[in-house]
């Protein structure tokens, strides 16, 4: 019976485990009061919306506050449970919840990288990326959440140790 490699259960891991604090304290800023997150996360979202020039994080639009409740009510329980699976290792029960997860946001990456690389920020209320080079600095931002959950789908289909159907005793 093959083993998933280890580097990557680790890796996948350390990506569910660092995605808690992203969304939790700046991911979900724009659909809480702002009373209920402290100015200094105020202050880095702030930056980060100036210097990757991230108009969705800002004021996101209605499909973008989609994403962010499902993110919300759906991907952040999962992942101190994907985190656990994946730092004890070889956890089978994991499959068909990770497949789920990764179909889910990379249906949704598609959708925001479509919008970044092709939307035309010239005409909108906030500022955007203006060049090319702009537009794939703010890319690589989003990146790492499309090619990690592919992976994981990748990994979760055509691992045998994940892949594997496993035989039912008869009584």
């Amino acid at each position: 019976m093959a083993a998933a490699p280890r580097w990557r259960e680790r890796l996948f891991a350390l990506y569910f485990l660092s995605h808690v604090p992203i969304t939790v304290l700046l991911d979900l800023q724009p659909l809480l009061p702002a009373r209920l997150h402290p100015q200094a996360l105020t202050e880095v979202l702030q930056w980060y919306v100036t210097t990757f020039r991230d108009p969705l994080m800002l004021r996101p639009p209605e499909w973008f506050q989609a994403f962010m409740y499902c993110e919300a009510l759906l991907q952040l329980p999962f992942f101190p449970v994907a985190a656990y699976a994946f730092f004890k290792g070889g956890c089978k029960w994991i499959r068909t919840p990770a497949i789920i997860y990764s179909t889910h946001v990379a249906t949704t990456l598609f959708a925001i990288l479509a919008h970044i690389l092709f939307h035309d920020f010239s005409t909108s209320e906030q500022p955007g990326p203006r060049t090319q080079r702009e537009r794939l600095a703010l890319l690589s931002v989003y990146a790492p959440y499309l090619l990690i959950p592919l992976l994981i789908l990748f990994t979760m289909l055509c691992n045998p140790h994940y892949n594997q159907v496993e035989k039912r005793k008869r009584k």
